[in-house]
C-alpha cells in the first residue's frame, strides 16, 4: 500500500469531477468566451465578495500578478520571512515586478500589526516606497498555520490608513476558513486582492484563482497575459475548480482530523523532539539530529509511505482527499511502529 503525504497537491480528480470536466462547455479565454471559466470567476468572486476574478494556472502565477498590478517597480513588498511568495517563487518578486522586498520575523508565519507599521518607510528619496503588504492563510512553511480575526483586521485597518494595498496569499484559505471564525466574505472585505489555489485540498488538478475588484481584475488580465498565462479551451479545467468548490469545502474536516491523529503518532516517539502544533493539514515533525531524521524518511519510504524533508532535520506529512481510512489506519499503525 503507498501513501503519499508530501503534498496535498498530489491528490487525482475524483470520478465525479472527471464527468464534470468531461461535460464542460469550452471557449477561447484570451477572448473571454469560454463560458465554464467565465463561470468560475464569477462564481469564486461572489463567494469572497468581489467583484470579478481572473483563472491562472497555479497560485504562484495569481500571486506575481497580483503583486505586479499592486507595485511599480522601486517600491517594496512587506510580508513575513517563511511567506511562500518570497521563498517558493523563483525570485518572482524582484524578475517579475522591480520589487525589493521587507522581511518580518513573524511568530508561525504570521505577522502583527504593530511589526507591519514599524517597517512601513517613510516617504524619503533614500527608501523604497512601501506600497503592498502580503500576507499567506494558512502558511505553509510554518505548518499550516491560521491567521486570528483580530490580527486580521488590525492588519488591514492600518494598511487602509496608510494608503497601501493588502494582497492574501490565499494557496490554503479554506483550510483557515473551516477552523476560524471569520468567513469568506469577511476576507473580501480585509484584503484588496486574494489569490485561491484550486490544486490543493480542494483536489482539482490544476489552477488558481486572483479575485478583486473590476478594475484590479482587469489589470491582472493584462499582467497574465503578458507572463504569459493567457489560455484557450480551459473550461475543462475550469469546471473541475467548480465542482471542487462546490463539493471538496466542508471534508477539508477530515484532513485537519487525519493530521492531528498524524501528529500525535509521531510526538508518542521518543526519537522525535518536537511536532509542530496542527491545525490544519500539514503536520511538521522535527528531529535532534540530521541522522535521526534520515533514518526515520527511510524507515517511512521503505514501508511506502512518502513525506517531504522540510529542513535538515524536519520532515513535513501534508493530508488530503486522496488519503482513505485504510491507507490512515495504515500509516499511524507503521509510525507507531517506527525502528531506528
Amino acid at each position: 500500500m503507498r501513501v503519499d503525504f508530501r503534498s496535498d497537491t498530489v491528490t487525482k480528480p475524483t470520478p465525479e469531477m472527471l464527468e464534470a470536466m468531461f461535460n464542460a462547455e469550452v471557449g477561447d479565454d484570451v477572448f473571454v468566451e469560454d463560458p465554464t471559466i467565465n463561470s468560475l470567476e464569477q462564481k469564486a468572486a461572489r463567494l469572497f465578495g468581489k467583484e470579478a476574478g481572473l483563472f491562472c494556472p497555479s497560485g504562484t502565477q495569481t500571486n506575481q500578478i497580483a503583486i505586479n498590478v499592486h507595485t511599480t517597480p522601486g517600491d517594496e513588498v512587506i510580508c513575513d520571512k517563511l511567506s511562500h511568495i518570497h521563498v517558493y517563487e523563483g525570485g518572482g518578486i524582484a524578475a517579475n515586478s522591480g520589487v525589493s522586498t521587507t522581511l518580518l520575523d513573524g511568530v508561525k508565519g504570521q505577522l502583527k500589526a504593530k511589526q507591519v507599521a514599524e517597517s512601513i518607510k517613510e516617504d524619503n528619496v533614500h527608501f523604497p516606497k512601501s506600497t503592498l503588504v502580503s500576507l499567506e492563510n494558512t502558511c505553509n512553511k510554518a505548518g499550516g498555520t491560521i491567521y486570528n480575526r483580530f490580527d486580521l483586521q488590525e492588519i488591514h485597518q492600518l494598511c487602509k490608513a496608510e494608503g497601501l494595498a493588502l494582497h492574501l496569499d490565499g494557496a490554503r484559505i479554506f483550510n483557515a476558513l473551516i477552523e476560524a471564525d471569520y468567513t469568506a466574505n469577511d476576507i473580501g472585505n480585509w484584503f484588496d486582492s486574494i489569490s485561491i489555489c484550486l490544486s490543493k485540498g480542494l483536489g482539482a488538478p490544476v489552477g488558481s484563482l486572483l479575485v478583486g475588484s473590476i478594475e484590479f481584475i482587469h489589470e491582472a488580465r493584462r499582467v497574465r497575459k503578458r507572463f504569459g498565462g493567457g489560455m484557450r479551451q480551459a473550461g475543462y479545467s475550469a469546471a473541475a475548480g467548480i465542482y471542487a468548490l462546490d463539493n471538496h469545502i466542508e471534508r477539508l474536516v477530515v484532513d485537519h482530523k487525519n493530521a492531528k491523529n498524524i501528529g500525535r503518532a509521531f510526538s508518542a516517539l521518543s526519537c522525535v523532539a518536537e511536532v509542530t502544533e496542527v491545525e490544519s493539514n500539514i503536520v511538521m515533525v522535527h528531529f535532534a539530529t540530521i541522522e535521526i531524521k534520515e533514518k526515520v524518511l527511510d524507515y517511512l519510504t521503505k514501508h511506502n509511505i512518502h513525506a517531504l524533508t522540510l529542513t535538515s532535520t524536519s520532515i513535513r506529512l501534508v493530508t488530503h482527499l486522496d488519503i482513505s481510512d485504510e491507507q490512515l489506519e495504515y500509516a499511524l499503525d507503521t509510525i507507531n511502529k517506527v525502528e531506528l
